[in-house]
């Protein structure tokens, strides 16, 4: 049965150093916090292991991330 999600969803660690916005099924960002620093990386899924890194963002999160808002996420962005 597939699921259905409507994109983008947003996660981070619970060590509130990593955060993601997931795209889509096949697309990802990721900002990285370390110190004052903040880096931006784009992600496009070629193999099989980032689609399963991605559907486990999306789907299986709740053992590894935080569910998080739009908001949250875009205030982190606006610190690079």
């Amino acid at each position: 049965m597939q699921k259905l999600i409507n994109y983008p969803e947003y996660r981070k660690y619970p060590h509130e150093r990593t955060y993601f916005k997931i795209v889509s099924a096949d697309e990802w960002e990721e900002i990285q916090v370390m110190g004052s620093k903040y880096s931006l990386h784009q992600f496009k899924a070629a193999i099989l292991p980032d689609r399963n890194y991605i559907y486990d963002l999306t789907f299986d999160y709740e053992k590894n991330w935080v569910k998080i808002e739009e908001e949250e996420y875009e205030k982190i962005k606006r610190t690079l």
